[in-house]
């Protein structure tokens, strides 16, 4: 049985708000992507950060305080009247709340040991928590005080995706009747120093699948979805009535759900590990083919029915190999593919929800033309790759009555996700 995906809050390198990051990423706009220097050493990194000031925690929950937490909280204020509406149909007791991160608060954290070490006094407003991994979840659920299960999951790349297919499952099982569910990374000297120990960041913008790429790009931001069994009600009264619920702090939000919007759900997805490396992919790509054709099954689809494949893409020479390898093996016809991280960057933890994010502003009234993402790259093919379908600019989604995307993601470890949306039954 699918789960819908009935709104979604979104905030990242590419805009803030649906509509901003749909008209940003159809148009192929990488602006947000720019050259920082202070990360690592003397090097300038291409990252893709979230611009612009991010709201300020609310009253009470201060202790909360990390960038981690202000970029999700402002993916949950655009759906703020959404979450309100489900509270007051479901109860607190019956909405979870499933996070994938892989940052957390250890910027914050990292500062105050910083600190402790130089001057052996922490700061004031030090606390140990904003880097526990399930700071996230907490913070969402004290702040809509939310009493369903409440907690993140962080497996690397795929943690978000894997956070969306938990979430799919507490539905299913009857332990929820909703979930906040999705993925927040932000930017930090961590994560950005451990990649450019590994040789893996690229000083330029990431360019996949090409013969010339030279690794990633690290981004941050976060995707918010409310989940449910049914699919959000479509006829007039109901979106005059959700443009005038107030959320879980009394505020009117105008997020209505436009007239001729469509119901987006979660298909159905899959998931393997290769046990073969910490860092390095299966290089014949088997534990992401296998990912992609359990995704295929729990839809009840084959291949052939597959309009868009959202690649994990990296830029990086392993993982694009292998990738290419497995979608070749699984699409022996081709199939419309993109990576979208030259746009995003790669938002480690928040990345599956990310991109599925884009997978869901595809399919809905937020692409007004019908457009695929493009494929940002510099056209060199790597003769050592198969060639894949990579979407250029003006690429269109098929139009028909069923359309149905895959997003991939992989990860350490060998770990692998792969999760199909589409048009609901």
């Amino acid at each position: 049985m699918p789960s819908y995906l009935n709104a979604l809050g979104l905030i990242c390198a590419l805009g803030q708000g649906k509509q901003a990051v749909a008209d940003a990423l159809f148009a192929g706009d990488a602006g947000g992507m720019r050259g920082e220097d202070g990360w690592v050493g003397e090097r300038r990194l291409t990252v893709g950060a979230v611009r612009g000031a991010l709201p300020a925690m609310p009253a009470g929950l201060e202790a909360s305080h990390s960038r981690n937490n202000q970029l999700l909280l402002a993916a949950a204020l655009e759906i703020e009247a959404q979450i309100g509406a489900a509270i007051a149909q479901y109860g607190p007791g019956r909405i979870g709340v499933v996070i994938g991160t892989s940052t957390s608060g250890i910027h914050e954290a990292s500062q105050g040991i910083a600190q402790y070490l130089s001057s052996g006094a922490l700061p004031d407003d030090y606390a140990y928590a904003q880097q526990e991994m399930a700071a996230p979840a907490s913070f969402l659920a004290d702040w809509l005080g939310l009493a369903g299960p409440a907690y993140c999951l962080s497996t690397a790349c795929t943690s978000s995706a894997r956070a969306l297919l938990s979430a799919h499952r507490l539905l299913q099982q009857g332990v929820c009747d909703a979930v906040l569910c999705g993925g927040v990374d932000s930017l930090c000297g961590l994560t950005l120093n451990g990649f450019s120990a590994l040789e893996a960041v690229a000083a330029e913008r990431c360019n996949p699948f090409s013969a010339n790429r030279r690794g990633i790009n690290i981004g941050e931001g976060a995707a918010l979805f409310l989940m449910t069994r049914e699919a959000a009600p479509r006829d007039a009264g109901h979106r005059s009535a959700l443009s005038r619920s107030a959320g879980p702090r009394g505020a009117v939000s105008r997020n209505a759900v436009p007239r001729g919007a469509v119901s987006i759900a979660l298909l159905g997805g899959g998931a393997s590990s290769d046990a073969y490396h910490i860092s390095a992919p299966q290089p014949e790509g088997l534990g992401a083919q296998a990912a992609m054709g359990k995704a295929l099954a729990a839809a009840g689809i084959d291949a052939a029915d597959i309009d868009y494949l959202n690649l994990h893409g990296t830029a990086t020479a392993h993982n694009d190999a292998m990738e290419s390898l497995a979608v070749a093996a699984l699409f022996p016809q081709g199939v419309p593919c993109s990576s979208s991280k030259p746009l995003s960057g790669h938002c480690l933890g928040a990345a599956g929800a990310l991109e599925a994010a884009f997978c869901w502003l595809t399919l809905s009234e937020h692409n007004r033309d019908g457009l695929l993402p493009p494929h940002l790259w510099d056209g060199q093919a790597d003769p050592a790759l198969p060639r894949l379908q990579l979407t250029p600019q003006g690429a269109r989604l098929t139009d028909k009555p069923r359309r149905r995307l895959m997003s991939n993601s992989f990860a350490f470890g060998g770990n692998n996700l792969s999760l199909i949306l589409g048009d609901a039954p």
